[in-house]
């Protein structure tokens, strides 16, 4: 028997040294990723999963955009095998990146094997583990087996998956300083986890909170989607995702002093993102705002937007296990959910 909540508690800790052992085999495959990406001259790009690995998805998609000029979007692995008609283009080849933390989620497999049977274009694969189905079916296989957990609730397999997109965007679009930067990482993000602990505890803690919401825009959108995600998952909380502005548009009319707005602060539009964070603050919310610098979870990382987006993730993850922690729940095994999705 473990204790409630051991296997969370590890899995959000480990991650720095998760993401180090996750570098050492994308540096392995380097020239296959780059081969692949110059080889294929794609017309589309789309990222695909199921639950975290749908939004990790959304946040991959924008990110190649911004850094290549490439088209890319994500969609759900259910919409590519279901409605196929609508979820690609009727011209062009496409390259379709599969993300899964399992191998073997039902419409993740299907959703792939479908691409390859109509003959779409290439198929990369990201999971963390090889002997599972998705791991076979790529003509691009990259496995980060540092990724593996015994929680239903993704933690370090969401972010070390993610950091294989980051690393994949990096030498597709010949951005050598970025994938050299992802080396840093670990070592931010072991001190951002020290530094971060106690005021996750305070605000998960506080059950007089009763509302979340999560302002990101860009690439952090897909991560604020993640945030909210994890404390559904994890402690049963009511809680949403918003772009930054978008939020001024009906959302705020829920914000009282029992709701928490936590924004994902980026260095591009940082004046206009804390505007919006102020506007709630006088409107009785406990803001929290996480980024590089000047913010109350601060980075000071040192690095480029793209390479320290990662960084946004584990202080979301501890909110959630302290409010699971505190509500007497177990993050480990939450309520009605199973660790990988499988159909009949």
């Amino acid at each position: 028997m473990t204790n409630r909540g051991e296997f969370t508690y590890s899995e959000i800790y480990s991650q720095p040294e998760m993401w180090s052992a996750a570098l050492t085999v994308l540096k392995a495959q380097c020239a296959d990723i780059v081969q692949l990406w110059q080889r294929g001259q794609y017309d589309h790009v789309i990222f695909t999963g199921c639950g975290s690995t749908y939004f990790l998805s959304l946040a991959a998609a924008s990110l190649l955009q911004e850094l290549s000029g490439q088209p890319a979007r994500a969609l759900p692995a259910s919409e590519l095998w279901l409605s196929p008609v609508s979820s690609y283009a009727r011209q062009g080849k496409t390259l379709l990146v599969a993300v899964s933390r399992s191998g073997s989620t039902t419409e993740t497999v299907r959703a792939c094997e479908a691409f390859k049977r109509d003959g779409r274009g290439d198929l990369v694969t990201l999971s963390c583990y090889l002997d599972q189905p998705l791991a076979q079916l790529g003509a691009l296989n990259i496995v980060l087996p540092s990724g593996q957990e015994n929680s239903v609730v993704q933690t370090r397999a969401f972010s070390t998956l993610y950091l294989g997109v980051v690393a994949l965007t990096a030498l597709w679009t010949g951005n050598a300083a970025l994938f050299d930067e992802l080396a840093i990482l670990p070592a931010r993000g072991r001190r951002l986890l020290d530094n971060s602990a106690e005021l996750a505890h305070s605000i998960g803690a506080n059950l007089n909170l009763d509302r979340f919401y999560f302002l990101g825009s860009g690439l952090r959108h897909g991560l604020a989607c993640e945030y909210a995600l994890k404390m559904k998952e994890m402690s049963l909380t009511h809680s949403e995702p918003f772009h930054f502005m978008e939020f001024r548009h009906g959302p705020m009319s829920m914000v009282t002093e029992s709701t928490v707005l936590v924004g994902l602060v980026s260095e591009t539009n940082r004046a206009q993102e804390l505007k919006v964070l102020d506007e709630m603050l006088d409107r009785g919310a406990r803001i929290v705002s996480v980024g590089e610098r000047d913010v109350e979870v601060a980075f000071r990382s040192g690095l480029s937007e793209a390479a320290r987006s990662v960084l946004y993730l584990p202080f979301a993850q501890l909110i959630g296990y302290e409010r699971s922690m505190a509500k007497g729940l177990n993050p480990d095994q939450p309520h009605n959910l199973t660790a990988v999705v499988k159909l009949a």
